[in-house]
């Protein structure tokens, strides 16, 4: 059996290990000459920049596969937990270290609020069920037939599926600050915490069963250590040729064209790359049904990003590895991200500083970080040109002001990437951040499906299809092709 992986972030090189391990001939293609879509690596002068996921949760995922072929993962990867997983800090100046430490966090809490404590609790229980059902039981079930979704239907609405993440966490904490912090996790896949199907609540119960970790020499070591088990197990890999076509006949997968009009057969193709890209530019000779046709029109795509990588010439020991900088407003910021498709300067902000823990990914005596901020995607037609330099100043602006005095005269290396990166480089659709939304009625089955529902021989994993997006949701997507090929 000849199988292609087209891309190479988190999702595909995981389906190529798992295509591996059943013994077919696996090729993986990647248009850039490194690996790691979304996860790519930068370098510049000494500084080393995670392009990408920098959160790790549920490593047991990546490290199944090393073993599947009897490997251990600490001989290719370090994952190393954090103690703090994120600082959030509020408008007013207030501070949240949120953690595993169940005291520390009630502890903190009652200092809010202490009626909330006692609704924590609660919230933390209703989100395990969540994640037995969701994670654990469904995250690497196909859903590719109506029927599978009937099923599980009961169960979903039991949990409260259609309600929001922010409903559901209201429903149990009350103050606003508190809501704001333990409903925020859609974002980290890019969902609208007041749209999100409360099935992603189950993110906050899988960060407490596991923790967070961070790779030693950033996420990009793992991309490495991946490369060279692929090596060592037969993978062919082609970097810097782009699949400009997927080859069928008869909606029956026949092979791939690149851009250097070469052709490879193959029996299987596996998408990474996002859904829409691919069924609108790439099957040209695909007939697609007209309620196919009607499913990817009515589909909603998540926020665009904004990410602004910088090194400094000093270090702030007193930022945490992970902050989250909420703005004044919550829920008017996120509805003119998501539906009204315009910027709004009193934003919310996701700082990176991998050089709190690791030291090697900066010179000695500087800093590194990267700054993520939700934006609207490229459906709003704003000028990155013109709005980018904009939008780099005003962050600068409230770093500034809050987290890093006098940042602006201790930069010495700093670029910035667009909603125009995700779309141009990346190929997903209107350069959003995370494919499609999360919302219920774009999940499971209503998702793209991992086994196409239009042509034979093509696959799907990565963010747009099941389960979703973040590393554990591609990782899993992977896990579906054992249970389809």
């Amino acid at each position: 059996m000849k199988s292609i992986v087209i891309g190479s972030g988190f999702g595909g090189i995981a389906a190529a290990l798992r295509l591996k391990a059943k013994n077919h001939n696996v090729i993986l293609i990647e248009k850039h000459t490194d690996l790691g879509g979304r996860a790519r690596v930068f370098k510049k002068n000494g500084f080393t920049f995670d392009a990408g996921p920098t959160v790790i949760t549920a490593p047991y995922l990546i490290e199944e596969l090393f073993e599947l072929f009897n490997k251990k993962p600490e001989d290719y990867i370090k994952l190393t937990p954090l103690n703090t997983w994120y600082r959030f800090i509020f408008e007013d100046g207030a501070k949240f270290d949120y953690s595993g430490d169940e005291e520390k966090m009630k502890k903190q809490i009652k200092e809010i609020n202490e009626d909330d404590v006692k609704g924590y609790e609660e919230l933390v229980k209703f989100t395990k069920k969540i994640f037995d059902k969701g994670f654990t039981e469904l995250s690497d079930v196909p859903f590719d037939k109506p029927l599978v979704m009937m099923k599980q239907l009961p169960a979903l609405l039991k949990l409260k599926s259609y309600k929001s993440v922010y409903s559901l966490v209201s429903s149990y904490i009350k103050d606003e600050k508190l809501r704001r912090m333990l409903s925020m996790h859609p974002l980290l896949v890019g969902g609208n915490p007041f749209t999100t199907t409360s099935i992603y609540g189950l993110i906050l119960y899988l960060e407490k069963k596991w923790g967070i970790h961070y790779s030693m020499g950033g996420t990009g070591n793992i991309i490495k250590g991946l490369e060279k088990l692929m090596i060592e197990e037969g993978i062919k890999i082609i970097k810097g040729q782009e699949v400009t076509n997927i080859i069928s006949i008869n909606n029956k997968i026949e092979g791939v064209k690149l851009d250097n009009q070469r052709e490879i057969n193959a029996n299987n193709v596996i998408c990474n790359a996002d859904p829409p890209a691919v069924y609108e530019k790439l099957l040209n000779q695909t007939k697609i049904n007209y309620l196919f046709e009607w499913k990817q029109k009515r589909m909603e795509y998540s926020m665009g990003l904004f990410v602004y990588y910088f090194g400094t010439k000093k270090t702030y020991p007193d930022v945490e590895h992970h902050t989250i900088k909420f703005g004044d407003k919550y829920k008017e910021h996120l509805n003119d991200i998501f539906d009204k498709k315009k910027l709004n300067k009193d934003i919310s902000y996701y700082l990176h500083r991998p050089s709190a823990t690791d030291k090697s990914m900066a010179p000695e005596g500087n800093d590194c970080f990267y700054v993520l901020v939700p934006v609207p995607n490229n459906q709003s037609k704003l000028d990155w040109k013109i709005e980018g330099e904009k939008m780099k100043d005003l962050v600068i602006d409230k770093m500034e002001k809050t987290l890093l005095p006098n940042l602006r005269q201790n930069i010495v290396e700093d670029f910035y990437l667009t909603p125009d990166y995700f779309e141009n480089e990346l190929n997903t659709k209107f350069g959003s951040g995370f494919s499609i939304q999360p919302k219920f009625t774009q999940s499971a089955y209503f998702r793209f499906h991992n086994k196409s529902e239009v042509c034979e021989g093509l696959y799907f994993v990565g963010a747009g299809t099941h389960p979703g997006a973040g590393v554990p949701g591609v990782l899993s997507s992977a896990k579906v092709l054992d249970k389809i090929i």
